[in-house]
C-alpha cells in the first residue's frame, strides 16, 4: 500500500515533468517527535497548489485511499469550490484521472 508521502511525491514528480509550478507547505519533524507546518491563516489548506500558464490553477488535497478529510480541510474544499476554484481530493486510486488532468493541454 502506498503512503500519503509516496503518493504526494508521485503527484509532484508528474506535475514537474509536465510543466506545472508547485507550492507545498512542508512539515518539519521536531526533536520532541512532533510535526509542525509553519503557516499564517486558517488550518486545513490543501496540500498542493499547482499552476500552469495554459492549464490553469489546481488546489489538491492528497489522501490515501482510506484517508479522511478533517473539518478544516472540508471547509477549505467547500470554500474554494464555491469561489470557483478547481479543487480536488486526490487518492492513489485516482491516478489515471490525475495523469489526464495534469497532462491534458488547452493549446
Amino acid at each position: 500500500m502506498i503512503t500519503e508521502a509516496e503518493f504526494q511525491q508521485s503527484v509532484i514528480d508528474l506535475a514537474r515533468w509536465t510543466g506545472w509550478r508547485i507550492f507545498h507547505p512542508r512539515t518539519v519533524h521536531t526533536a520532541q517527535g512532533t510535526h509542525l507546518t509553519a503557516f499564517y491563516g486558517d488550518a486545513g489548506f490543501p496540500d498542493l497548489v499547482l499552476v500552469h500558464e495554459r492549464r490553469g490553477v489546481i488546489f489538491a488535497e492528497l489522501k490515501t485511499n482510506k484517508g479522511i478529510l478533517d473539518a478544516q480541510q472540508e471547509d477549505w474544499g467547500r470554500d474554494l469550490t464555491n469561489a470557483g476554484a478547481e479543487y480536488h481530493v486526490w487518492r492513489p486510486k485516482d491516478w489515471e484521472t490525475i495523469k489526464y488532468r495534469l497532462i491534458k493541454t488547452n493549446d
